[in-house]
C-alpha cells in the first residue's frame, strides 16, 4: 500500500492529491498549496499540504519538474528530496511534505496556488545485510533525522 492524504491543518485548502499526468508517467505531480514569492537567491520551503504513506522498505523521492528551471528559474537545492516511510503522521507536522525551492534568477518569482513544482516517485530500497539495526525513532518533522 502506498498513496497520499491531505495533512492535518490543510483540510480546508482544496488541495489536489498528487497524480500521474499520463498512463506511463513515473512521477506524481506535486503542487504548491498557496501563493508564494521567492526572492532571488532565496531558498524557501514550499508547502504542499500532502503527506505520503508507503511500505517500510520504500521511500518517496521528490524531483524537480523539468520545466522548473526553464520557466521559473527555480530548482530544488538538494537535488532530490527523500521522504521516509516513518515521516508519515509524525507528531511535529503530521508528515506534511515541504519542497525546498531555490530562486537562482535575478527577479522575484511568484508561484500561484496549484502550480506544479515537483514529482514524487515511490521506490523500494535495500539495506546492508550486516547493518546494525537502529532503535532510534523519528522525533520530528522536516529535516529532523540526526538532530
Amino acid at each position: 500500500m502506498r498513496g497520499f492524504n491531505i495533512a492535518k491543518g490543510y483540510e480546508n485548502k482544496t488541495i489536489k492529491i498528487p497524480r500521474r499526468s499520463t498512463k506511463y508517467s513515473a512521477g506524481y505531480d506535486f503542487e504548491v498549496c498557496e501563493d508564494i514569492i521567492i526572492n532571488p537567491n532565496d531558498i524557501v520551503l514550499a508547502e504542499t499540504g500532502i503527506k505520503a504513506y508507503m511500505q517500510k522498505d520504500e521511500v518517496l523521492q521528490i524531483y524537480p519538474r523539468s520545466s522548473l528551471p526553464r520557466k521559473y528559474h527555480l530548482t530544488i537545492p538538494n537535488n532530490v528530496g527523500i521522504i521516509d516511510s516513518d515521516y508519515y503522521e509524525n507528531p511535529s507536522n503530521d508528515g506534511a511534505i515541504y519542497i525546498q525551492l531555490h530562486n537562482f534568477g535575478t527577479e522575484p518569482i511568484t508561484l500561484k496556488k496549484g502550480t506544479r513544482i515537483a514529482q514524487g516517485i515511490f521506490t523500494k530500497y535495500l539495506t546492508a545485510t550486516d547493518e546494525e539495526e537502529s532503535n532510534t525513532e523519528r522525533n520530528g518533522g522536516f529535516g529532523s533525522t540526526g538532530r
